[in-house]
């Protein structure tokens, strides 16, 4: 792997400290890293999206500060838990739909459509990457996606949209229309087990990347979080770009503070990238 014996090789800064030229020489090191990769992997968490102004669940201002959290058998026990949970989603979570990708997610887009970039691994529920442009078959979710709704009996899907003029004409959601079984957001709730399809989509790609590219992961929720560690045991190079340090700097080969949407914009730019674009 391209990874190998340029683990000693490491540029980290704290958020606020170092000047642009710093700046710029750890600009420089992603790109190198994106542009002599093999097979890359981008992992994704809400630091992307809050740049499209949808705001993380676990920051002063987010969502789990106005509501509280919804336990997936709590969910399944009761129709009544089920109608807070639906005016909770209409009242303080549905800025997801309205929300549009920023330049973050398109230059992961970019990076995906020129074969640099596999696939991406996310633990967003937006739905960004897709409408950035990346297949839907090359977008992984671990937690689910917040756009559409799904049956937990017969599996039909129906969208946000769709569900949500039937909360605001009743008052409420109903039971499945074809076999009557619960309907849910299709986004892994607190208790509710982990897509066995994504984790072990996720798992088989991170295995064989030789760079992992965290973007806007805090990096403490898991299993999810295993998966940057799992690339760097196999020998793959670590780059974190997160707005704060996280647990994982130190055995990361390039971590940057910075904007992920400067950042990414900025790797496009530069030569090592730019020739594996294309026109």
């Amino acid at each position: 792997m391209a990874g190998h014996g340029t683990r000693q090789t490491r540029s980290r800064r704290i958020a606020g400290e170092g000047s642009p030229i710093a700046i710029r020489s750890e600009v420089d090191r992603f790109a190198e890293l994106l542009g002599s990769c093999t097979r890359a992997v981008v992992f994704t968490g809400a630091g992307i999206s809050t740049e499209s102004g949808i705001p993380d669940f676990r920051g002063p201002n987010g969502l789990w500060t106005r509501i509280k959290p919804i336990d997936f058998a709590d969910y399944m026990a009761s129709d009544e838990v089920r109608q807070e949970s639906w005016r909770q989603w209409f009242e303080h979570g549905r800025n997801v739909l309205g929300a549009q990708p920023n330049s973050g997610h398109y230059a992961v887009a970019r990076l995906v459509e020129a074969g640099v970039v596999a696939s991406v691994i996310t633990q967003n529920v937006d739905n960004l990457h897709q409408a950035s442009g990346v297949a839907p078959d090359q977008v992984i979710e671990l937690h689910g996606n917040a756009t559409y709704g799904r049956c937990l009996g017969c599996e039909r899907e129906v969208s946000m949209a769709t569900i949500e003029e039937e909360y605001r004409t009743s008052g409420a959601v109903g039971p499945c229309v074809e076999c009557g079984g619960i309907v849910k957001s299709a986004t892994i709730s607190f208790g509710q087990a982990m897509p066995e399809d994504a984790m072990r989509r996720a798992e088989e790609e991170t295995l064989a990347c030789d760079l992992f590219v965290v973007l806007g992961s805090s990096l403490t929720v898991y299993p999810a979080a295993g998966f940057p560690m799992m690339a760097q045991c196999r020998g793959a190079d670590l780059a974190i770009v997160n707005a704060q340090p996280t647990d994982m700097d130190r055995a990361a080969t390039l971590v940057i503070n910075e904007s992920i949407g400067s950042t990414m914009a900025a790797v496009l730019d530069s030569a090592a990238v730019a020739s594996r674009l294309g026109p």
